[in-house]
């Protein structure tokens, strides 16, 4: 299936807390000397606008980066809205970027980037602004076990399913440990809806089980609609770089306080 339409949803908290992460985990690493590799499974179109009629007509955005920025949830010299200037300044002021813009403001030419992106329209657009990175337009796991272990060794991938398929909670488990026993000293970070069916949890369940080091962070809002299944937005970070667990949990009280939750 590729019905998932992420222009909807662009700039929404589960952005606002997937992208945060990102940025300040990216800002770290690129600090050493050393080049790294970033790869990521499931890409996205790479830019949005948050004046377009999909974004206008969900509200997800207002209730997102907008009033994160009006209520200052991101500390000043936070690196996501030192991305988000960035941006703005190309593309405009109402525009938002995806994941693969956030990690191309971070990363510098002598990294490696593999982006994986299935969906032809999505494809398309990505190609149009990913810069230098190499796209794929395959699977994004079976592009992710091809690559692995990378070169250079040192790097992060950031796993983003749309969760179309019932089944993905069940196999993400499994492909994980295979990437992660290929790549050992990479950091992986998957991102995960929290579901009001608790759908989600065994996954977390035999993800903990199958991992030591690592930083699992969740966020609670109310759902958007009163059948809507999505209660929140969690993040499951394999060989967390550090800084990112404090800077993370400074975000969450920050959401939760705003929340009233």
């Amino acid at each position: 299936m590729l019905s998932y339409q992420h222009a909807y949803h662009a700039g929404n908290l589960a952005d606002l807390h997937k992208h945060s992460m990102l940025a300040v985990a990216l800002d770290y690493m690129v600090r050493k000397d050393k080049a790294m590799t970033y790869i990521e499974t499931h890409a996205g179109r790479g830019l949005y606008r948050l004046d377009s009629p999909e974004s206008l007509k969900t509200g997800e955005a207002a209730a997102g980066i907008r009033r994160a920025e009006s209520e200052g949830w991101l500390q000043g010299g936070h690196p996501l809205l030192a991305a988000l200037a960035s941006v703005r300044s190309s593309h405009g002021k109402n525009s938002y970027p995806g994941s693969p813009l956030i990690a191309s403001y971070f990363l510098r030419p002598k990294d490696s980037v593999h982006l994986a992106e299935l969906h032809p329209a999505e494809h398309a657009a990505l190609s149009w602004v990913a810069g230098s990175a190499t796209i794929h337009r395959r699977d994004g796991f079976t592009v992710a076990h091809s690559l692995c272990p990378p070169t250079p060794r040192r790097g992060l991938m950031l796993i983003d399913p749309s969760y179309e398929v019932k089944t993905e909670y069940d196999e993400i488990p499994r492909k994980i440990a295979q990437i992660a026993r290929k790549w050992n000293v990479g950091s992986i970070a998957l991102w995960y809806p929290i579901l009001s069916d608790e759908r989600h949890l065994p996954m977390l369940e035999q993800l903990s089980a199958d991992h030591r080091d690592v930083l699992r962070s969740e966020i609670r809002f109310p759902p958007l609609r009163a059948d809507h299944n999505m209660i929140g937005s969690g993040m499951f970070v394999i060989n967390p770089p550090w800084g990112l667990e404090r800077e993370t949990r400074r975000l969450e009280g920050a959401i939760s306080r705003a929340l009233g939750r």
